[in-house]
């Protein structure tokens, strides 16, 4: 069968002020069904360029990018915004919530633009916030935040749920939380899931892990025996 990712030769040129930053360089790796895929690097490296690009946010100088059968490198700009509306779900360092909205309606507001999507309330008691659903983003810890950030990625139900430094703003427990919350959503719903990190630590969870070194892969790995997040240590 086909890989459900599949990346082939992706090179990113930035041109500023007749400065050319080459970002990636040959960039060619899959990702199946239901993986969780970890791509490591330090910063600079090219993990969020990468991500941008197979999340549609940003174009790719040359290559190809494919997912589920699809070649989404070669999307119109029409069709790439119907893309990252309709089949990715992104989750940021940062949260990125409205703060004038609650936490059950960040995740409506994303449950609506898409027909296929999932009861916010049911995603909100999933993800252990059933009592804070009425809480405005201030009134939430970092963990609890991030946690609504996961809850309004899935409401679309995503194809692809990418996600970028996810613990990086979080203490060890609750990033331990946020990580456990994403393991499942691939071994119990079969979602593929891609996070990049600088932490090592997160390749014993993953199924496939991607090392990225100065917008190079340095290798790719299968991990045969990928272990669950609470018997991580960091």
């Amino acid at each position: 069968m086909e890989p459900f990712v599949r990346l082939e030769n992706v090179c990113k040129v930035y041109e500023t002020n007749g400065v050319r930053v080459q970002a990636l360089r040959g960039v060619s790796f899959e990702i199946e069904k239901g993986e969780i895929c970890v791509i490591i690097g330090q910063s600079g490296a090219g993990k969020t360029t990468l991500l941008n690009i197979i999340g549609g946010m940003d174009t790719l100088t040359s290559g190809k990018v494919f997912l589920d059968g699809e070649e989404i490198s070669a999307y119109s700009k029409i069709k790439l915004t119907a893309y990252r509306r309709n089949d990715i779900g992104f989750v940021f360092q940062f949260y990125n919530l409205i703060p004038n909205l609650t936490a059950i309606e960040n995740v409506e507001l994303a449950a609506q633009l898409v027909r296929a999507s999932v009861s916010p309330a049911q995603l909100l008691a999933d993800v252990g916030l059933a009592g804070r659903m009425s809480n405005f983003p201030a009134q939430l810890s970092g963990g609890e935040q991030q946690r609504v950030a996961i809850a309004r990625a899935l409401a679309k139900n995503p194809k692809l749920l990418l996600c970028d430094e996810p613990t990086g703003a979080l203490d060890y427990q609750t990033g331990k939380s946020v990580l456990a919350l994403l393991q499942r959503q691939s071994r119990e719903k079969g979602m593929t899931v891609v996070i990049i990190t600088h932490n090592t630590a997160l390749t014993a969870m993953a199924d496939r892990i991607v090392i990225l070194k100065n917008g190079e892969i340095a290798y790719v790995k299968l991990n045969e025996s990928p272990i669950p997040v609470e018997e991580l240590e960091w």
